[in-house]
């Protein structure tokens, strides 16, 4: 008998530590609802973890067995499970996050008290944070070097779901102590309902989401991927997130795509490819530098005189700035827990150089409100917008919102469809808001606010912050 221990992998297939698990005899799966982590977590991750849990219980109930759900310390539960299951070993995949790396240990040494072996995998990235370094043998801090090397590396097939290794554990036997059958409701586990309505979470759903992409939109991705009204993004992220779907069963998807591409869309399908590589290069910017959730990753010689303005913050949580690509993104975020890549580009600029608060604030956020929040790509985001990251932008490119909206949104669909106040304003109008008179902003959208700064003095102020935190500037 083997004990797997789901984590961030919820799916029986392209699962490499269960796959091993299963070649070698009966496997019971056990999810643990951790207290410490959920401490972390937010009500839109938690209520897309509990229907993905519900998938995959039933993919192992197809399969003639079960998922023993626990609630407590792993380091408690699992040696508890697996003394009474009489389990050979523990497996579980690597969480490559400081949390779960110090639990991870915690749980390794808890097993070896009672007796267990235990047996860790590399699974959800394609290559291991330590495995591409530069010549010199450090951690990568400039994406582009790292894509040259990881776009060379071998990439392996998909692993096969078990399809009858799987150990029913009836409620009655002495497992039972220390599993429930029943998933926690999300009230059970302390969490209000999200204000957000959340794509479907589970294997099932992941692939229809990557079928779809992977017949139309992969082939225009690069060309199309930041015209934020198509949509024409994979949202996939929340199924990264979770492992709802294995990493090499995307990409085995994606090169099948570029196998049948003609001409540029090649250039299409590797665009997309690329952004498997960012989320493996910003794993191993976490991993080697596990403090760049709270702090920044480049140094300066001063610190950067972020402000503090609560209102203004608020407006920006909000959705209610009076730039409206801004809002749309944030409303959007408050509607679907998601928001489209190139808009947490912009609003996290808006955030960090408009408004000059802290990119932390931000980040936390993001984290209460995403359905797909990773700390990895979360963190790398912000720091990147912020320009105080690996690989970041310069801090004196700083993103016009308004340039923005009209060049990603020239018609203002994306912006109409989540700020409703500006419904049958023309295009023009909207996308030159922060120039319009008083009157002809009462006028167009009485009810849409005025922006709450001008992004023009900002913007020189932002400038010189950035120079004091050099050390290039006196004032």
């Amino acid at each position: 008998m083997e004990l797997f221990w789901h984590r961030q992998d919820l799916r029986v297939s392209d699962n490499r530590g269960l796959a091993h698990a299963a070649d070698r005899g009966t496997v019971a799966p056990v999810f643990v609802f951790d207290r410490e982590v959920l401490d972390h977590a937010a009500p839109p991750r938690v209520s897309y973890m509990l229907d993905a849990l519900d998938s995959l219980r039933s993919a192992y109930r197809e399969r003639g067995g079960d998922l023993l759900i626990a609630r407590g310390d792993p380091a408690e539960v699992l040696p508890q499970i697996g003394t009474t299951l009489d389990a050979e070993r523990v497996v579980w995949n690597r969480d490559y996050s400081g949390l779960a790396r110090e639990r991870d240990a915690r749980v390794r040494t808890a097993l070896n008290e009672v007796g267990i072996d235990r047996e860790a995998h590399h699974d959800a990235i394609h290559h291991e944070p330590d495995s591409i370094r530069t010549n010199a043998g450090d951690p990568y801090s400039v994406y582009t070097y790292y894509w040259k090397k990881w776009q060379d590396r071998e990439k392996e097939e998909p692993f096969p779901a078990p399809e009858e290794a799987v150990a029913a554990v009836e409620s009655g036997t002495d497992a039972a102590e220390f599993t429930r059958t029943e998933i926690p409701s999300l009230d059970e586990l302390g969490f209000d309902t999200p204000e957000a309505d959340i794509q479907s979470a589970g294997t099932d759903p992941a692939r229809e989401r990557l079928a779809s992409f992977c017949d139309g939109d992969i082939f225009q991705y690069e060309s199309t991927r930041d015209e934020v009204a198509e949509d024409a993004t994979s949202r996939l992220s929340a199924d990264f997130k979770f492992g709802t779907i294995g990493t090499r069963e995307v990409y085995d998807r994606t090169q099948q795509a570029l196998e049948s591409a003609t001409g540029d869309q090649r250039e299409e399908v590797r665009e997309f490819q690329g952004q498997l590589a960012w989320r493996e290069f910003y794993t191993q910017v976490l991993y080697h530098n596990p403090n760049v959730v709270t702090e920044n990753y480049k140094e300066y010689e001063n610190p950067i005189e972020w402000r503090e303005d609560p209102d203004a913050l608020q407006a920006w949580k909000d959705g209610e700035t009076g730039y409206p690509i801004v809002d749309a993104g944030m409303r959007q975020l408050r509607e679907e827990a998601f928001m489209h890549n190139r808009v947490r580009m912009i609003v996290a600029s808006f955030l960090t150089k408009d408004l000059q608060l802290d990119w932390r604030l931000g980040y936390d956020w993001f984290r209460t409100k995403l359905a797909d929040h990773n700390p990895a790509n979360n963190n790398g985001g912000w720091q990147w917008a912020a320009s105080t990251g690996t690989d970041a932008q310069p801090y004196f490119r700083i993103f016009n919102p308004m340039t923005q909206g009209e060049r990603h949104d020239p018609d203002g669909e994306y912006i109409t469809d989540y700020v409703p106040e500006l419904r049958g304003v023309d295009p023009d109008l909207i996308h030159s808001w922060h120039e319009l008179s008083l009157t002809q902003r009462r006028r167009s959208a009485p009810e849409y606010p005025d922006p709450i700064v001008d992004h023009s003095d900002r913007r020189e102020e932002t400038l010189s912050m950035f120079e004091r935190a050099r050390g290039e500037a006196d004032d």
